[in-house]
């Protein structure tokens, strides 16, 4: 199978040459654009959800030999959650070469979280079928590198840390609101608040409410603890 010049420099991106290309081709093919000799990426998905999983539990597992489980378990959500496999694949410019339908295609599917996260385990399903698990790993470990080294800040989840400075200081739980909403129907921006009753508040924005909650939240914790440092 030949691949398009797109495709052809995606995979120089990826860092792995393709010895079944076809494999490749499958991974980047949406559901909406699927026909009975096209198969979509649904499969690889699923497998490839695996793979990482297992490399990221290996790599937390050798990497702090002394880590407990509960310390290791919201270390590994953060690294394989979808929003992780977004990243890596923005990163990379995965988007780029999804094979779309037109709907999902006017609606900004190459920017969507959920289909750039199952196409990016799509894509390592396809490299673990290609070339093994070492190199599957290998794929892994290079993406995801930057994410390892600080996967101790990701891990900890800011709305529950932000939540926990209030009780212990007597406060009620945050209050999250969103201020501004614009931008089309496919593809909106929310403006987040998040205030705490001691008259402390932040903004963030973001596609998602829930991302943008995260990050005020995540905004608003730094801004604490730095003020109680200094």
């Amino acid at each position: 199978m030949k691949l398009s010049a797109e495709i052809k420099a995606f995979e120089k991106r990826l860092g792995h040459k393709f010895k079944r290309p076809e494999l490749l081709a499958r991974a980047l093919t949406h559901s909406s654009i699927s026909t009975p000799t096209r198969p979509d990426n649904q499969r690889l998905e699923f497998l490839g959800d695996r793979v990482l999983g297992l490399v990221m539990a290996e790599a937390l597992f050798l990497g702090d030999r002394a880590a407990s489980e509960g310390q290791m378990a919201p270390r590994f959500n953060a690294l394989v959650r979808k929003e992780a496999c977004a990243d890596i694949a923005r990163k990379i410019d995965l988007g780029a070469v999804l094979k779309l339908g037109r709907s999902e295609m006017m609606t900004g599917g190459r920017r969507k979280l959920a289909l750039l996260g199952d196409a990016m385990e799509a894509v390592i399903a396809a490299v673990y079928l290609d070339g093994g698990f070492e190199a599957a790993k290998e794929l892994i470990l290079r993406l995801w590198e930057d994410r390892l080294d600080s996967v101790e800040e990701d891990a900890r989840d800011p709305k529950t840390a932000l939540q926990e400075w209030a009780q212990a200081r007597g406060l009620p739980p945050p209050r999250y609101e969103i201020t501004h909403r614009d931008g089309p129907d496919h593809a909106p921006n929310f403006t987040i608040e998040v205030s705490l009753e001691n008259g402390a508040r932040e903004t963030a924005k973001a596609g998602s409410k829930r991302q943008g909650e995260m990050t005020a939240a995540k905004t608003l914790l730094k801004r604490l603890e730095d003020d109680a440092e200094g």
